[in-house]
């Protein structure tokens, strides 16, 4: 006769990682139906329970019950998570998985134990990336170099392979070309005269733009273009001069407070503009709108901030949203070329933004828009996850790659400058000629001509 099952009691638990209930209340809605399986990256890459999103919620709730404690193993399969919310996409219980994860993480990573390269990467995160002139200054010496033509020669003698891996995988993405010192963006640009697209004094159509920190420094250019395609559909924009970084990068590397701090700034940043009126605050970058749109959850328990970073969160839409709402301008230049389109998870997943920007793709005389195999599966950039899991986002991006190039189409469009640096580095590396572009660039040709590669620079 066997011995009656004994689960542990208060006596038996380890120190917890206790959850806030809210949000343990979406663990306790998995079903573990076992859907989401398909639908995850990793799990799908290792076929390992514990790299799975149930496999991951029974992780996080044995920590958080203080049933298991925070092993390196453990540790090891929640690091793993990209946190693209695919699983968000596939759950039929409406699991909001990216809460958890981003919530055990910051618990997690109060007495995470950090080698000296981590603690470097981490230092390079806060305090570089998201300062867009601390970034510009960092890239000022690679830029010179690109000028003068030593940059391509120390790459092809591979001197750059002696870094260690992670700052290897950051030169990589390095777009080939790039102004030595990208502009600021105008803080106000008014709608453009016929005969691209009638002046429109309407109210709606005053658009408030986030360039973002990182997009703003390594793809101004996107922005430069976006800001132009609006004006040319008859929008008036304004850039809040006090905004900054929108939080993303030390949300989702568990430090929640700057985080905090950076979403507050933003949000006087827009009311200090007068802009708290405009109907839209409109963003190329995937990763930066979700994050924006996600404020009214970061900023719930403020008493100060929590209505009105509902109400700023509320106007948030990517660039494709607003463009398709307002309408295209007349676009005169063909393309005549294939292309296909990655859904960025953080476009496609968080803001469940799928049909617009295929549909502007559609629109552009010439342009043959070809489907892509897995195009909402995660292409590993995930933000910073290509430099912290090097190895899992390079087996990602391969795999992407392989779909890419099975559509025959030289051009892969998609919403998110980290998907594009990653895709496009990942494909350069591996000798593949494939073109990663935003959508506004096409659209953007279409309207105003003019040619030029996508992540690949100016």
């Amino acid at each position: 006769m066997s011995a009656p099952t004994t689960f542990p009691t208060a006596a038996d638990k380890k120190t917890s990682l206790p959850l806030d209930p809210r949000t343990f209340d979406r663990a306790l809605s998995c079903v573990h139906c076992g859907l989401c399986l398909p639908a995850c990256p990793t799990y799908t890459q290792t076929f390992h329970e514990g790299d799975s999103p149930r496999g991951r919620i029974q992780l996080m709730r044995g920590l958080a019950e203080g049933v298991i404690e925070p092993t390196a193993s453990v540790r090891e399969h929640l690091d793993l998570c990209l946190d693209c919310r695919a699983c968000e996409t596939a759950c039929p219980s409406g699991v909001v998985y990216h809460e958890l994860i981003e919530e055990t993480r910051e618990l997690l990573n109060k007495d995470a134990p950090l080698s000296f390269q981590g603690r470097m990467m981490r230092w390079i995160f806060f305090h570089v990336f998201v300062h867009p002139t601390r970034l510009k200054l960092a890239l000022l010496p690679a830029r010179v170099m690109q000028k003068i033509g030593l940059y391509g020669l120390l790459r092809r003698v591979g001197l750059f392979k002696l870094l260690p891996i992670q700052l290897r995988k950051m030169e990589q993405m390095l777009p080939a070309r790039g102004r030595l010192w990208p502009r600021k963006l105008p803080a106000m640009m008014p709608a453009r005269s016929a005969p691209r697209a009638p002046i429109s004094h309407d109210p709606k159509r005053l658009v408030a733009f986030f360039p973002g920190c990182i997009g703003s420094v390594m793809f101004d250019k996107v922005n430069r273009q976006a800001v132009e395609l609006l004006n040319a559909c008859g929008a008036d924009v304004r850039v809040p001069r006090a905004q900054a970084c929108c939080g993303a990068i030390h949300h989702h590397n568990g430090a929640w407070e700057p985080a905090r701090a950076f979403a507050r700034r933003n949000i006087d940043a827009f009311v200090g503009a007068g802009m708290e009126n405009a109907p839209a605050i409109a963003t190329t970058i995937a990763g930066c709108g979700a994050m924006l749109k996600d404020y009214g959850h970061l900023l719930r328990d403020d008493p100060q901030y929590a209505e009105r970073a509902k109400l700023f969160a509320s106007k948030v839409r990517d660039v494709s949203e607003v463009i398709a709402e307002i309408g295209l301008p007349e676009m005169k230049h063909s393309q005549d070329v294939t292309v296909t389109y990655h859904d960025a998870c953080h476009l496609a997943h968080a803001q469940k933004v799928t049909a617009q920007p295929r549909a502007l793709l559609a629109k552009i005389p010439g342009v043959r828009l070809v489907p892509l195999a897995e195009s909402d599966m995660c292409c590993g950039a995930a933000g910073t996850y290509n430099l912290t899991q090097p190895a899992m986002a390079s087996d990602l991006a391969a795999r992407k790659i392989e779909h890419i190039e099975a559509t025959g189409a030289p051009i892969c469009a998609t919403g998110n400058v980290g998907c594009a640096m990653h895709i496009q580095s990942e494909a350069s590396a591996r000798g593949k000629d494939v073109d990663v572009v935003h959508p506004v660039e096409l659209l953007h040709r279409a309207v105003f001509g003019g040619g030029g590669k996508g992540a690949r620079g100016e």
